[in-house]
């Protein structure tokens, strides 16, 4: 994968705020390059499990917790709700997405 992407990638999530969220599709296009949001969600399943990138804030275009039934999704959704993100069947309302 382009390291070019990938530095991208990590700092536009680096940067979305406690409380909100944005989708696999939303990053990948803000990093400005032609792969598709797969690519991103493929950088934050190799992120090490020590990570301090908050990957958990990124999700299916659709507010959908891609992970759901795994234990890397109720991780995730834990991780959302400690940060006052209110997680419903899997899926978090548009409200807390950027550029909403």
């Amino acid at each position: 994968m382009d390291p070019a992407f990938r530095d991208a990638v990590y700092q536009i999530v680096a940067a979305i705020p406690s409380g909100a969220v944005s989708s696999y599709g939303a990053v990948a296009r803000q990093a400005g390059f032609p792969p598709p949001a797969r690519f991103v969600g493929r950088l934050m399943s190799q992120l090490p499990g020590d990570t301090r990138l908050p990957w958990h804030r990124v999700l299916r275009g659709d507010g959908r917790i891609a992970l759901a039934g795994t234990p890397a999704g109720e991780e995730q959704v834990q991780r959302l709700r400690n940060e006052n993100v209110t997680v419903l069947s899997g899926r978090v309302p548009r409200q807390y997405f950027l550029g909403r």
